[in-house]
């Protein structure tokens, strides 16, 4: 949903610890979207092969088709009919801030999903959040697999204890988040962000929406600057397609600067248009932007 104000205007903070808020939106549009879709998405446009595993509920049909059309399997999508799909339900102001809720649904039945005891054998893994205990799960399936996989904690950092964070940190290639959850991570493990760069990632990725993101080893720091968007139409899904992006280079050995970079056109993409997967590009037309915006091409 849309709403054509602030929120700022809106939010008291001498009242904060009562907020009673109601935003009249102007725009209502419901999408196909979440965290493994939307990724997947952006991998195929780069012509990478996603495979999902996740789980959905008794309303997946219309996605799954959706999928089907383009080419991503849903072979590893396990189908609850008891539960509805889960779903999030986001207010986005003129500034672009958003205030969401999500809706657990099928999502409660992920704890019983298993790389180890699936016919998935992944050469690269994106742990996104979802269910807790699910994340755990993965986390020390793909280490016992020796599976290289990216970290993506998110909205779930809270959930974590202090160990258990830390847990899926050492043991990732990539950490990933944007500023605010990179510092909230630090806050958690009551580290430096200095500490988070020698903990174990070979890298970690910060990004910053319309500014960019860094890409800090323990030699470096890479300032990606963003692509510019021809038009700003919708934020949501942003983050996901930028990891699709650099995902998309990472698994082809692209340096990690045009791994950011690649992250960065493929969000711009979605940026312009409404929802999280309503966008589209060609490979040719993704290297024509990414040497526009650039100046050099990727070696896809």
């Amino acid at each position: 949903m849309d709403f054509s104000g602030r929120f700022s205007d809106r939010i008291m903070p001498d009242n904060i610890h009562k907020i009673s808020l109601s935003f009249l939106a102007d725009r209502l549009s419901k999408q196909f979207g979440g965290t493994a879709g939307n990724i997947a998405y952006s991998l195929k446009l780069l012509e990478v092969e996603p495979d999902i595993l996740s789980v959905a509920g008794n309303d997946f049909a219309p996605y799954a088709a959706f999928l089907k059309k383009h080419a991503i399997s849903v072979s590893h999508i396990s189908v609850f009919e008891k539960e509805p799909t889960s779903c999030y339900f986001v207010v986005t102001d003129t500034d672009d801030n958003q205030i969401g809720s999500f809706y657990v649904g099928a999502q409660k039945f992920a704890s019983s999903l298993s790389v180890t005891k699936s016919d998935v054998h992944p050469a690269f893994a994106v742990i996104s959040p979802q269910d807790p205990t699910a994340m755990k799960n993965f986390v020390r399936e793909c280490q016992k697999l020796a599976c290289p996989y990216l970290y993506d904690p998110a909205f779930q950092i809270g959930t974590f204890t202090a160990s258990e964070l830390r847990e899926g940190i050492t043991g990732a290639e990539i950490l990933i988040g944007n500023d605010y959850e990179i510092d909230l991570i630090a806050d958690k493990l009551d580290v430096t962000h200095e500490d988070l760069l020698v903990m174990g990632p070979k890298a970690v990725v910060t990004t910053l929406g319309a500014k960019g993101s860094i890409i800090e080893t323990r030699h470096e720091a890479i300032h990606v600057k963003p692509a510019k968007a021809k038009r700003v139409s919708d934020p949501t899904g942003a983050g996901d397609a930028y990891r699709g992006g650099f995902i998309a280079g990472y698994v082809r050995g692209l340096p990690l600067e045009a791994c950011g970079q690649m992250g960065a056109v493929a969000a711009v993409y979605t940026v312009e248009k409404y929802g999280t997967v309503t966008h589209h590009y060609t490979v040719k037309e993704f290297v024509k932007r990414y040497k526009d915006t650039y100046d050099e091409r990727p070696q896809l």
